[in-house]
């Protein structure tokens, strides 16, 4: 298989499985990967918190992408923004205690989906091969 086959593969691969994600995470949380992605880094980072530097890198979206997701995570009361106290042009965003308390319930959701969408996957003939290899 071409470095470009292999490639398009794992793009599809990665777009069906976040896609199927996305619309179960929205459905039962009202809330995107987005955000559960966001979540996730905050409740496992020092402090539960994180500069909004290290999110943007975390995520994967550019920053003002970042900023809207973590202002609707704030308008949620899911996460507080706080600025840096030795440096105030750093702001962070931190996990508040109901943000962990979605998090305790979206992640073993997530994980009973996902292990659903791979066994969906992995009767497809062009890409339940690749999930394979990636798996193992």
């Amino acid at each position: 298989m071409s470095a470009r086959a292999t490639w398009s593969g794992l793009r599809a691969l990665h777009n069906r499985i976040n896609a199927n994600l996305e619309r179960s995470l929205q459905r039962e949380f009202h809330f995107g990967m987005s955000e559960f992605t966001a979540l996730c880094a905050l409740a496992d980072a020092p402090d539960g918190e994180l500069r909004m530097q290290e999110l943007t890198e975390v995520i994967g979206l550019n920053q003002s992408s970042v900023s809207r997701l973590v202002a609707r995570l704030e308008q949620s009361g899911l996460t507080a923004r706080e600025l840096c106290e030795t440096d105030r042009r750093g702001v962070f965003s931190r996990i508040t205690p109901a943000g962990r308390e979605v998090y305790a319930n979206a992640l073993p959701f997530y994980e009973k989906v996902l292990a659903g969408i791979f066994d969906e996957v992995e009767a497809d003939p062009e890409l339940g091969p690749l999930l394979k290899k990636v798996r193992d």
